[in-house]
């Protein structure tokens, strides 16, 4: 058998490749929003709609898929998640109308519900605290990869065969990776990564109570329902902003928009996840205050890019780059200060109370919330006259703007967490202290 140094590897490779993949999948149809909508007469509403089905099935049946990933074996479960939203992904190929493809999208919200939580817990289990930041940001790098492949591969594709055949070419890879998954994912022991061995141990009384009695839980989980409306309106929306203010075709936007959502974001977590490991040896909270920092040093540039007249999408895009890559580091901050409060046994569960109220609150709110606000913005600059494409595209041009306003909130919230984090992480290990004297005094 390998040694565990090369175990954790393929595993975190096996578990990056799954992230990508659950967020290549997720978001075909940002890619090929526009055909969509011209096909069957969609509003922005009703866009907003379909991305909003994926997240709230995501969110519901999240909690307990966490639950299993505390009590069941998790390579198990990923294998078989990845195998359903794959397969319900190639399906959303035949929809015949908005309600089948609506349909379709929220069964693929239950096959990535898996994800977050088993995957989280795993690496929590693979890697110890001092080196978790950066093996979590290995694993989203599979987040702007698996978006900027989507709006490449997927906007090419639609071009070339329409947007039916974007969703049949996702689903093959997904079958694939289930089994190689099944085959060669290590499955680690419950706080092996832990200094001290606390094994399935857990502290006593309801795991979601204990859970929502740390106070830094409360601010991340804040953090995530206004990043993720911002994120999910964003990735939505930007191609048919491209499209629509920018004069960009459908493939074009989709090359720019993995360019925005992926180069940058790569680099947003890789240079976030060495930052935060190195912050986190010199102050308890350093992660989180990292975290707050790139959140307000996004905003000028988001609004710089806003701001720039329609029809110049290369300085739309020279602005937009720095500010996801400052955006990103988002998850390299959050992510890791979740498992560093929270003991082994209770982290796939603590995900997914994280993901619930991340989608619930924000996901579900961010495409159908923006979509309604460009739908209104877009009647208001008509007036009187017929909502015609200008008009649409000043709508959807007006709507963007609530990103901004609500990343000044986001890095208020980060900074709040910030000032509860280190004393939480104190209690978590006094209790994991007092878990090793019993057996200390008897021998």
């Amino acid at each position: 058998m390998p040694p565990p140094s090369t175990r954790a590897g393929l595993t975190l490779a096996l578990l990056f490749a799954i992230n990508g993949l659950n967020f290549f999948d997720r978001q075909i149809l940002g890619a090929v929003t526009e055909p969509v909508r011209k096909e069957w007469g969609l509003t922005d509403t009703q866009l907003g709609a379909l991305g909003t089905a994926f997240t709230l099935l995501y969110a519901i049946v999240g909690v307990p898929l966490g639950r299993l990933a505390d009590r069941w074996n998790r390579r198990v479960l990923l294998s078989l998640g990845v195998f359903l939203w794959s397969a319900l992904t190639a399906l959303s190929g035949l929809a015949a109308g908005f309600w089948s493809l609506f349909v379709t999208r929220l069964g693929v919200g239950v096959g990535e519900a898996v994800c977050a939580p088993a995957a989280g817990s795993l690496i929590g289990d693979l890697y110890p605290a001092a080196r978790r930041a950066r093996a979590l940001a290995i694993f989203m790098l599979g987040l702007p990869l698996g978006i900027a492949l989507s709006f490449i591969i997927s906007g090419t594709v639609a071009a070339a065969y329409g947007w039916r055949a974007a969703f049949f070419v996702a689903g093959i890879p997904g079958c694939v990776l289930a089994l190689v998954a099944l085959v060669w994912m290590w499955e680690p022991q419950r706080g092996a990564a832990e200094t001290v061995a606390v094994g399935a141990r857990r502290r006593p009384g309801s795991p979601y109570r204990l859970l929502l009695s740390i106070p830094t839980m409360w601010w991340v989980i804040l953090s995530g329902a206004l990043h993720n409306f911002n994120m999910y309106a964003l990735a939505s929306f930007l191609p048919s902003f491209l499209i629509r203010s920018h004069g960009l075709d459908l493939r074009q936007a989709g090359f720019v928009s993995g360019i925005l959502l992926g180069v940058a974001g790569g680099a947003g977590l890789f240079v976030g996840g060495k930052a935060a490991d190195h912050l986190h040896g010199t102050r308890p909270n350093g992660r989180l205050w990292l975290g707050a920092l790139c959140m307000f040093g996004a905003i000028p540039f988001q609004l710089l890019a806003l701001s720039r007249a329609p029809g110049h999408p290369f300085l739309f895009m020279s602005l937009m780059l720095p500010a996801g890559l400052l955006v990103y580091v988002y998850y390299s901050t959050v992510y890791p200060a979740i498992q560093d409060i929270v003991e082994p046994a209770l982290r796939g569960t603590a995900m997914a109370v994280y993901f619930f109220a991340m989608y619930v609150l924000g996901a579900s709110f961010g495409p159908i919330g923006t979509g309604r606000l460009s739908d209104f913005l877009a009647r208001q600059a008509a007036g009187s006259h017929a909502i015609t494409e200008p008009f649409r595209a000043v709508g959807l041009h007006r709507a963007m703007y609530v990103i901004p306003a609500l990343q000044v909130l986001l890095g208020l919230v980060l900074y709040k967490a910030s000032s509860t984090f280190a004393r939480d992480r104190q209690k978590l290990e006094d209790w994991m202290k007092r878990q090793i004297q019993p057996a200390a005094s008897h021998n």
